[in-house]
């Protein structure tokens, strides 16, 4: 088939999986050398380089002044950590997501594990519940996060067997079941209050610390691994529930191991970064156009794509507008909203309208 028959089809050129990778890798390292760089307090990215190198043992030479040391390693160094831990999660629970229900409308908050999360970083903040300090408010948020999941997986199952369709629609209504309580909450709270619930709803990266960045670290690589795992089987399920059955699938126990994936992505991140949207449902269709829909190089392109994308997005969050911080979750919308628009149209248009 020649080129121009290619284009007429509507065929696309793809990237190869290996360079996209690369590529990713790149900008990833680009992206994270930029935020650390930049801010308030510039420090040229040849300074910070030298500075991790020298923490490493690998360069000697003058350090950095005591002010600029502190602000790399206390300030912006966990901060774009934990913006590569949250952003990569995301984009992995995403891919994971769209995988299992076939549909690449599909985020990783559709089974609730998202507003879960936040309605228990909520509650802490609202009921003053402290017992173990300042691990409360992300463990809460963690573990109400997890159990959302797992309440929602357990409603969709019927004589053993999970429905997509209804783990979807149940994982809607808990959705607007946790908006509604957060909300009451919300009410309910004083004006002190309600400035660290904004955290929880509109998201923010302003808070990290060593510590957040070890809480998420396990859970995204147990995550991430799981889903990995299961990619040649995610490939399979493509083909249907039934097809992937007489292939060898054992159905339900992928659902399984991709539920705990995007759970264990999901909820950690959103335990430290509060609700981030739509980088899980605009960042694997991205690469999705650049590499196909095989899972072995859509869930670490998605991570990689993920990472690049969040940090980007907090440096322009709190350079903008500075001395002022936008709301990172706000950000986000904005750009993916735009995309997901678009998305609408594509795949209706693909499918020759809905059924």
């Amino acid at each position: 088939m020649t080129a121009l028959k290619r284009r007429r089809s509507g065929e696309r050129r793809r990237i190869g999986g290996p360079a996209l990778l690369g590529l990713l890798s790149v900008m990833l390292l680009v992206a994270a050398g930029a935020a650390c760089s930049m801010g308030a307090y510039p420090v040229p990215v040849g300074e910070v380089l030298g500075e991790v190198g020298r923490r490493l043992g690998l360069v000697s030479g003058a350090p950095l002044d005591p002010v600029g040391s502190s602000l790399l390693w206390e300030v912006r160094f966990p901060r774009v950590v934990l913006g590569v831990l949250v952003g990569g999660s995301l984009g992995a629970a995403g891919a994971a997501m769209q995988g299992m229900v076939r549909n690449p409308l599909a985020e990783p908050g559709v089974v609730g594990v998202s507003s879960g999360a936040a309605l228990g970083g909520v509650a802490v903040i609202v009921f003053g519940i402290s017992p173990f300090g300042a691990f409360t408010l992300p463990l809460a948020a963690l573990a109400a996060g997890l159990a959302t999941v797992a309440l929602v997986a357990a409603s969709a199952r019927r004589d053993g067997r999970m429905e997509v369709v209804t783990l979807v629609l149940t994982g809607i209504a808990v959705n607007a079941f946790v908006g509604a309580v957060i909300g009451l909450l919300m009410f309910l709270s004083s004006d002190a209050e309600l400035r660290g619930i904004t955290f929880w709803t509109l998201g923010s990266l302003a808070q990290a610390t060593w510590t957040k960045v070890g809480l998420v670290v396990p859970f995204a690589v147990a995550g991430l691994a799981a889903a990995l795992a299961v990619s040649r089987q995610l490939d399979l399920l493509a083909l249907g529930e039934a097809a992937a059955r007489h292939l060898g699938v054992d159905v339900r126990r992928l659902q399984r191991t991709i539920l705990f994936s995007v759970a264990a992505l999901t909820a950690a991140a959103v335990a430290v970064s509060g609700q981030i949207l739509f980088i899980g449902l605009v960042v694997p269709h991205l690469v999705r156009l650049a590499v196909g829909p095989g899972h072995r190089i859509l869930l670490p392109a998605s991570t990689l794509l993920g990472a690049v994308f969040l940090v980007v997005a907090d440096l322009v969050a709190r350079t903008i507008a500075a001395p002022a911080e936008l709301p990172l979750g706000v950000l986000t919308a904005l750009i993916g909203a735009p995309w997901f628009l678009v998305l609408l149209r594509r795949t209706r248009a693909g499918q020759g309208g809905w059924a």
